[in-house]
């Protein structure tokens, strides 16, 4: 337990810290969690990354200071607690790590779920990859190639997510498939070269970015994860799961902060007469990454004999059960290849970001 904060010295953050140091910790670390601790040694509280999204959703920057985001009141344990008894508190708590404290509160260790409990490698989520559209922003590009088999480095934008998610512990994919579907179905196969399982859904006509879930057959009792299949990211799905879980929703939808700068000063009026100038003022907005979580049994409430996007699916949802759909904000890298600017970008910044 104390050897794990040793190998690990810079997941213990001061009060001062901001959210991006729980952030840098957390990536460094890998470790997906941090402890914020007094000069004293007591512990103040604890921050995970559900943590920060929720923190991030309520209006906190990366510049916050941690306690703005972390948990007060976390579950701990006493130093001296017996193995058996962490594994039975694990097995019985939904937590990854749980801080270890002596009599005067201060942490003395960090146990880790993974020493106590074996931990499938595997998620058995079924993920749907949306392939199905014809791309015709892309166009001449996309004339005689499907949009998510254009080619970033040596492979097409499809198989890089594919072998990320792979990577991840996804196992279990769909793809819905319709323009130049052929050539998809020829590349991937039933997936075995990666390791995992692939189906095909062939939509006959466009069905929009949902309705073409209403072609899955299968009994499906986990959540589904669905996504777009021309976006380039390096999202956490495994912590998306996770927050989706955590939040109780029927469905969950990525969203990332997006700026637009006008570029003119901005004047303001009132009954005909000048109030004020706002020099080149800069609008934020949370936009739709494309990523989704959905509980099956939202699945029944798709309109039937008709195509449907994924904005009216969510809505749907919205209406039937208040509060239905969570939002997970994305603080890693994410682009939508909607367009040839795109593109051009997701070339240029590949190789940087997803070394091979």
């Amino acid at each position: 337990m104390k050897d794990f904060l040793a190998r690990h010295p810079e997941i213990v953050l001061a009060p001062s810290a901001k959210v991006r140091d729980a952030m840098g910790a957390m990536t460094k670390s890998r470790v997906g969690f941090a402890v914020v601790v007094e000069e004293s040694g007591r512990l103040a509280g604890v921050v995970t990354d559900i943590d920060i999204r929720r923190a991030l959703l309520r209006g906190a920057g990366l510049s916050s200071p941690v306690t703005k985001a972390m948990n007060r009141k976390p579950l701990v344990v006493p130093d001296g607690t017996s193995p058996e008894k962490l594994s039975a508190l694990f097995a019985l708590h939904t937590k990854s790590h749980l801080p270890i404290v002596d009599r005067r509160g201060r942490l003395t260790g960090l146990a880790a779920l993974s020493d106590y409990m074996t931990v499938p490698a595997r998620h058995p989520n079924r993920v749907v990859v949306m392939a199905g559209g014809a791309g015709k922003r892309l166009r001449p590009l996309t004339a005689n190639t499907p949009k998510p088999m254009l080619r970033l480095g040596n492979k097409p934008i499809l198989e890089h997510l594919l072998e990320q998610m792979a990577a991840a512990g996804f196992t279990r994919f769909t793809f819905t498939v319709n323009y130049l579907a052929e050539q998809i179905e020829r590349h991937f196969g039933d997936g075995s070269r990666w390791g995992v399982e692939i189906e095909y859904v062939r939509e006959p006509r466009p069905l929009g970015t949902a309705g073409a879930l209403r072609l899955i057959k299968r009994r499906l009792e986990e959540p589904l994860l669905v996504l777009n299949g021309d976006i380039l990211t390096k999202v956490d799905f495994a912590a998306l799961l996770d927050f989706h879980a955590a939040e109780k929703g029927l469905a969950t939808i990525c969203v990332k902060r997006h700026e637009i700068q006008v570029p003119y000063g901005v004047v303001e009026q009132s009954r005909r007469r000048l109030s004020r100038f706002v020099e080149k003022p800069t609008q934020r907005f949370l936009v739709n990454a494309g990523i989704y979580v959905l509980d099956p049994r939202a699945l029944a409430w798709l309109p039937k004999r008709r195509a449907c996007d994924m904005p009216e699916f969510l809505n749907i949802i919205r209406s039937r059960r208040r509060g239905g759909v969570a939002c997970f904000p994305v603080q890693e890298y994410w682009l939508d290849i909607g367009g040839p600017q795109e593109f051009r970008r997701a070339e240029k910044e590949f190789g940087d970001l997803f070394p091979r």
